[in-house]
């Protein structure tokens, strides 16, 4: 059995899917050192353990697929599969060999723990609308991997057939799609040993993959008054999603203001004398900058900027926070990537949150890099910026662009997210007191509430 163990580990090259932030960093360097620890108590040659962000200068190894011609070139010879899973996945080593050991590694095989969505959604361009169940594709943080001639295949089509896709908005389905080939290529293999339950469950015993199920603290949150909060909004919206942020969220907040193109005194809001415009918000996402970096208190270390239809749980934000090195230039939220197969950058999507640290701000505006126009993508116009400076932008799955609903359950079950985003065809008071409340039940108008997430 050990000799049958040698084999399969040596033809294993894990790859973790890692950031170059040094709380990130240092987490996947922790999880190198398990899995190298784990192989060498087996007492046979160690397999390779690669971190994303330390491969490749190229803006876009993050979202894997560029790579895949590397891994062909480097490994397609001497390997039998890459295997790969977050900083936050736990591996059992030996039962990830044996779960292994049950597939033909000469067969293109894709294997992970499948995720689907319930319906069609905005995330997913309405992939599959007729029955989005049917396409399975992998949840990360369970690990997930492909066979050695799978990966020769995507290498070769790559090289002939460049990856077209501007945007790159949620990676596990868009490689699971590309993988598919409209039909041509296989399908996700769910595992049932590739878990995302808590290492401490009572149901892991038969896992090989775990997660680590919680929020990050890295000693006390960040006090409240270190975390300035600026609202995006315009006169239109002051009526309806005003009060929602005030009958949520706005109460965890100290420093908190609202920016709009009209001075409301009931709300208050301010006006930053930049007119509104349908799209974009550039000129006043860089007034908001500047008015941080030269009217607020430099000893406030943190920026969030939210659109008005952002629903956040600060609180579970100054818990992240307490991971983060304020004297680094950090900028946190959920990453999306424009035009990575070509060269392009990524960024943080608006709508689930922006957060900077006040260094990163000042940076950035020592740069003089600005809006293109003033109904530029303000979202899209920081990625540049920060890329252009060499800041990597710095990715969390607890921010979210959309909805509950439009993220399947399975993703969400692990997760204790920091934001959500829209109010469209729900009730965001609920979604609120659902998923980002303090606590599961929390007082509203003096009555205590408790929603079941299963209904929203």
């Amino acid at each position: 059995m050990w000799l049958l163990l040698t084999v399969e580990l040596k033809g294993i090259v894990f790859i973790i899917q890692s950031q170059s932030n040094s709380f990130h960093s240092k987490r996947a360097e922790d999880l190198k050192r398990d899995i190298l620890k784990q192989a060498a108590d087996l007492g046979k040659e160690l397999p390779t353990v690669l971190l994303i962000h330390q491969m490749d200068g190229h803006e876009g190894a993050w979202t894997i697929l560029p790579l895949m011609r590397d891994f062909s070139v480097t490994y397609g010879r001497n390997s039998s599969w890459i295997f790969f899973c977050e900083e936050d996945t736990r591996i059992q080593v030996v039962k990830l060999l044996e779960t292994l050991g049950r597939f033909d590694g000469s067969k293109e095989w894709f294997l992970g723990k499948a995720l689907y969505d319930e319906e069609s959604t905005i995330i997913h361009h309405y992939a599959f609308a007729e029955n989005p169940t049917v396409f399975k594709f992998p949840d990360f943080a369970a690990g997930w991997a492909l066979s050695i001639p799978l990966v020769n295949k995507l290498a070769k089509k790559l090289k002939s057939e460049p990856l077209k896709s501007d945007f790159t908005i949620d990676l596990k389905h868009e490689i699971a799609l590309y993988i598919w080939q409209r039909g041509e290529g296989p399908h996700l293999t769910p595992v049932p040993e590739f878990c995302t339950d808590d290492v401490n469950s009572y149901k892991v015993e038969h896992c090989a993959t775990t997660f680590s199920n919680f929020l990050p603290l890295c000693g006390e949150p960040v006090k409240k008054e270190d975390v300035f909060v600026a609202v995006k909004t315009c006169r239109k919206f002051h009526g309806d999603r005003i009060p929602v942020v005030k009958q949520t969220w706005e109460r965890e907040a100290a420093l908190i203001e609202y920016y709009s193109d009209y001075a409301d005194i009931s709300i208050p809001t301010i006006d930053l004398g930049i007119p509104n415009t349908d799209r974009g918000h550039c000129g006043k996402t860089f007034a908001i900058l500047e008015r941080f970096s030269n009217h607020s208190s430099p000893r406030t270390p943190w920026l969030v900027v939210v659109d008005d239809d952002t629903l956040i749980s600060i609180f579970r934000l100054r818990k992240l926070l307490s991971c983060y090195d304020p004297n680094e230039p950090v900028f946190l939220g959920e990453r999306y990537g424009y035009g990575l197969g070509t060269g392009g950058y990524s960024y943080i999507t608006g709508g689930g949150g922006m957060v900077f640290s006040r260094i990163a701000v000042q940076k950035l505006l020592a740069s003089k890099c600005r809006c293109y126009s003033m109904d530029a993508p303000d979202d899209m116009v920081l990625g540049m910026c920060f890329s252009g400076l060499g800041i990597p932008i710095t990715h969390s799955p607890l921010f979210h662009q959309a909805r509950p609903m439009d993220y399947p359950k399975g993703y969400l079950s692990h997760q204790i997210p920091v934001s959500f985003h829209k109010h469209w065809n729900i009730d965001p008071v609920k979604v609120y007191f659902t998923w980002l409340a303090p606590n599961t039940e929390e007082s509203l108008n003096g009555k205590k509430v408790r929603y079941n997430r299963e209904d929203l």
